[in-house]
């Protein structure tokens, strides 16, 4: 998958939230049936667990995408900080030089 920025990022975790927010919907509304006596308890519990199946494949097929696409980010964004350490490092001991602190006059 092409890398993607923060914003394309940010549209699938809210995404992905909406969705579980949903099917947690509805099983609470599934219970508000039964509880009404619309549904049957076999049937309320059946309703939930179909949906609580579903939203648990959604979440493996898109979490394992969303897993890589993370994996990559850390790798890509390790590269800026690995350069940044290398460019702070101390010539004479390999050690990260300390920051030189200015006064103002």
């Amino acid at each position: 998958m092409a890398d993607l920025d923060v914003i394309q990022k940010t549209k699938i975790y809210h995404t992905l939230y909406l969705l579980n927010l949903s099917f947690a919907r509805i099983v609470a509304h599934c219970q508000t049936l039964h509880d009404a006596g619309v549904f049957k308890s076999k049937f309320s519990r059946l309703y939930q667990a179909y949906a609580q199946e579903l939203q648990a494949e959604i979440n493996d097929e898109a979490l394992e995408t969303v897993t890589s696409i993370e994996a990559d980010d850390m790798h890509r964004f390790g590269k800026v900080r690995d350069a940044r350490d290398k460019e702070l490092r101390d010539p004479d001991d390999g050690a990260p030089r300390a920051r030189k602190c200015r006064k103002a006059e």
